[in-house]
């Protein structure tokens, strides 16, 4: 990666696209992940467990919501970003992203709950669009893949809620991190 640093604002708006995907994926709003690529944008995967390299490639909006359609069949999802490192891309309007997350996939199954982690890394490229930063390019490597013992599984809410709003109905509580005395 070239070592020239983004600027503030830059780096910030990137993260923030970083987290909207992962937010989307883990919502349920495959067509929100779709807007956050390019219009002619590469999304690379790996095809577990025969592949952990990224080995399969999906070209623009059709290709990439072609990937997210095979999440459906998971009950529920959980992406962790655990790391993220962001710097200058060879020209204007252009950066580069590696990122860590440890996304957790629960399928149920009758009384059966399976979860299938992956450690992964995301290799990134982004373009300054009109419509802000957008991933240009993902490719998605695999480092280890485990499966724990699950319990038990919340139902997922829903998909027709926006990032960051409560299911609707719901009673605001305030913020459930405050320290109280």
């Amino acid at each position: 990666m070239n070592s020239a640093s983004l600027e503030v604002a830059d780096r910030l708006a990137v993260s923030d696209l970083v987290h909207l995907y992962a937010s989307a994926v883990d919502d349920r709003r495959f067509a929100d992940v779709v807007h956050l690529f390019t219009e002619t944008a590469e999304l690379r995967l790996p095809d577990p467990p025969r592949s952990l390299e990224p080995v399969q490639r999906h070209h623009g909006h059709d290709g990439v919501h072609t990937a997210m359609a095979a999440l459906s069949q998971v009950t529920r999802t959980e992406h962790a970003i655990v790391g993220e490192v962001y710097t200058r891309g060879a020209g204007a309007g252009y950066a580069l992203g590696r990122i860590a997350c440890i996304a957790h996939h629960w399928t149920v199954s009758g009384e059966s709950v399976t979860d299938v982690v992956w450690h992964l890394r995301y290799d990134d490229e982004y373009l300054r669009t009109g419509n802000g930063w957008r991933i240009h390019g993902r490719a998605l490597t695999i480092n280890a893949i485990a499966t724990p013992a699950v319990r038990r599984v919340r139902a997922h809410p829903g998909v027709d809620r926006a990032a960051g709003v409560g299911g609707q109905g719901r009673k605001s509580v305030g913020n459930p991190f405050r320290m109280r005395g």
